[in-house]
């Protein structure tokens, strides 16, 4: 059995850790995602990054286990999976022309060692101005409604944007690989080992 786990359904997580080239196993983590009362953003972020791999440790006594969870955050807001059409128009619309922040936390639980790190990414996305016939056909043909921010980076979305800021663009797909080398680095595998 692989040494490190993903604490992830989402096949986009699984495509990006496919990348590094290392054996690993990923199981479907359960866990509450409901924000808590006066929780911010990074503190959100954090915590169910560490609760989806602390929901498999148990199954996983000497393992790495990587968790991560993604927020969407406009003009004050903490924007999650959009869930239906009508919730992922809105926000397109409400994105149209501006700046959108991605945040990413990433946690890596060492079970062996009972210890963990979590950190976070941040990555910004400027919208081009966009029509409302575009949004609608986007969200039509993407059905982005499980994807924090209303769309896919992975397919259509990209004809949403203008530009990108940020330091590693894995962050807007929920899995921010430079730091994710880095943590693993630190614990003991070194993806170019």
């Amino acid at each position: 059995m692989p040494r490190l786990v993903l604490a992830s359904s989402s096949r986009y997580r699984r495509a990006l850790l496919d990348r590094l080239e290392l054996d690993y196993t990923w199981t479907a983590p359960e866990i509450d995602e409901t924000r808590r009362p006066d929780e911010d953003a990074v503190t959100l972020a954090h915590r169910l990054a560490l609760s989806k791999a602390q929901a498999v440790a148990e199954n996983y006594p000497e393992h790495l286990i990587i968790g991560s969870d993604q927020l969407a955050l406009f003009e004050g807001d903490v924007l999650g999976k959009p869930g239906n059409f009508a919730t992922a128009c809105a926000n397109l619309k409400r994105f149209s022309g501006h700046r959108v922040t991605f945040m990413t936390g990433l946690a890596l639980l060492d079970t062996a060692a009972g210890r963990h790190r979590v950190v976070h990414e941040t990555y910004d996305v400027i919208f081009r101005t966009l029509s409302d016939h575009e949004i609608e056909r986007y969200v039509a043909r993407d059905e982005p409604y499980d994807s924090s921010g209303s769309f896919r980076m992975e397919g259509l979305g990209i004809a949403l944007f203008e530009r990108f800021e940020g330091r590693d663009p894995n962050t807007l797909i929920g899995l921010p690989l430079m730091q994710l080398c880095d943590l693993l680095r630190d614990a003991g595998l070194d993806p170019l080992a």
